[in-house]
């Protein structure tokens, strides 16, 4: 398969509708033309991006930028300790479940479902950082990929915060050509279903992935219902609006979302056998490694997130002096060398 085939097809498409539809021009340039098909940052691995985005950057005359710079390095190293730090890390654990799925027991097969979930975030979203960071060192800007998607409250919201370039691409030329969400509810239901397991084929040719698109497909169709049942219903909408509800909401959506991904693997097999072992008690090997390194993985993690989501990021950092700032990102640096695991993983979407 050609390199980069999956993501520059759809930069491909989506340019060429878009000149058909006469939202952005054609582009006279060749070379400018190829630079948004090949620029090496996001050739791999994305973000997708959109012609009307980038070509304009193309023209514009580059100077250089010191605030970019650091902007650049900073997204850059951030996306490093992602991969090397946390994803690499998670991969530890759930890797040699993932390999001999049959050789373990059901605490240890959970664990490695939870692992995996953490580490398929952290390692493309760690690499959507490097990725726009390495874009900013040379003038680009590219489209936000992730938003903190294991925060969603459900799983619509949940793929607006995920993968946000190819959702938002099944979106404007997949589902809305379908017809989006103006006919009947049939209909609307259908497009859902189409647009995910064309979204999951995408990523593979196999009986895996569609199942994996089939599944959100179905999980966005129960979510539409539920929400016109409980638009009825005040009682039920306040209930959820508390901090109870919206905790509750959030980790339903994460157990949705981390089953899901047992089948985001080429090898159905596999993907029945640890099925098998999440529902019913199997003997076997216990946890690949020790289970405290995994629960304070999870626990840093949380406090991220909550440390973003609180806004409080966003007060104290700025107040901090550019030296201990210095400070902070050359520990992460040191961090990231510590952590990574002497046999580094190749990133998960390098196979799509």
């Amino acid at each position: 398969v050609p390199f980069g085939i999956s993501f520059y097809t759809f930069e491909a498409i989506s340019y060429a509708v878009d000149v058909y539809r006469r939202k952005i021009p054609a582009e006279k340039s060749l070379p400018a033309f190829l630079l948004f098909i090949l620029f090496f940052p996001h050739l791999v691995s994305g973000p997708i991006v959109r012609a009307g985005d980038f070509l304009p950057q193309v023209h514009r005359r580059k100077r250089w930028n010191w605030l970019r710079v650091q902007v650049g390095v900073q997204l850059f190293l951030i996306g490093a300790f992602k991969k090397l730090a946390l994803g690499d890390r998670f991969a530890m654990i759930c890797d040699p479940v993932w390999s001999d799925p049959a050789a373990y027991n059901t605490s240890a097969t959970w664990l490695a479902v939870l692992a995996y979930a953490l580490r398929i975030y952290f390692d493309f979203s760690g690499y959507s950082d490097m990725a726009v960071g390495s874009a900013h060192l040379l003038g680009f800007k590219l489209t936000q990929n992730f938003n903190m998607p294991y925060l969603a409250t459900n799983v619509s919201e949940f793929w607006r915060r995920w993968h946000i370039s190819l959702s938002s691409w099944l979106r404007d030329y997949l589902f809305i050509p379908l017809g989006g969400s103006r006919g009947t509810v049939w209909a609307t239901n259908r497009n859902l279903m189409i647009t995910m397991i064309l979204g999951g084929l995408w990523h593979g040719a196999t009986w895996s992935f569609a199942i994996w698109g089939a599944l959100h497909g179905v999980f966005l169709i129960v979510h539409r219902f539920f929400q016109s049942f409980v638009s009825t219903r005040p009682n039920w909408k306040a209930a959820l609006d508390t901090s109870l509800g919206t905790t509750g909401r959030t980790l339903l959506t994460i157990c949705c979302v981390g089953l899901a991904w047992v089948f985001f693997r080429k090898d159905l097999g596999g993907a029945m056998t640890i099925l098998q072992h999440l529902v019913t008690l199997q003997p076997g090997l216990g946890p690949p490694m020790p289970n405290r390194m995994l629960w304070t993985l999870v626990g840093f993690v949380a406090f991220c997130h909550w440390f973003l989501a609180s806004g409080l990021w966003r007060t104290v950092w700025p107040r901090v002096p550019a030296e201990l700032q210095g400070l902070g990102y050359a520990t992460c640096l040191i961090v990231v060398m510590i952590l990574a695991p002497d046999q580094s993983q190749s990133f998960i979407y390098f196979d799509f």
